[in-house]
């Protein structure tokens, strides 16, 4: 059974920084293009936010957080990342990541809470 488990989410004030992570056990994040998702509110639909191709070599972005959040992986852990800087209160969401061939699966996502 494949479980993605997202965490490092939290309350930080505009401006600052978070680094998510997903750890992703019952199939290898190599060879997979992944995706980060976020939804602001309940009852709202999944925003796409970032993907990593399966060759690590190309990454793309939602404007709303190009030049500001990076996507990476590290094999080795089974792990997928999302370093989230420059952080402002519109990025408010719980944030979920699954591999991009649908269907997709979901977590339980992590809160992040950008406020003053």
């Amino acid at each position: 059974q494949v479980q993605l488990v997202e965490s490092g989410g939290g309350v930080v004030q505009p401006g600052g920084s978070l680094r998510l992570s997903c750890v992703v056990s019952g199939r290898s994040v190599s060879g997979h293009s992944m995706d980060w998702f976020r939804r602001a509110a309940p009852g709202k639909d999944r925003e796409w936010v970032a993907q990593i191709s399966r060759t690590d070599d190309v990454t793309h972005y939602a404007d709303s957080v190009k030049g500001r959040f990076t996507i990476s992986r590290d094999h080795d852990k089974n792990t997928v990342y999302l370093q989230m800087n420059n952080l402002k209160p519109d990025d408010t969401a719980v944030y979920y990541c699954t591999f991009s061939l649908p269907p997709p699966i979901w977590g339980q996502g992590t809160q992040v809470i950008v406020s003053s």
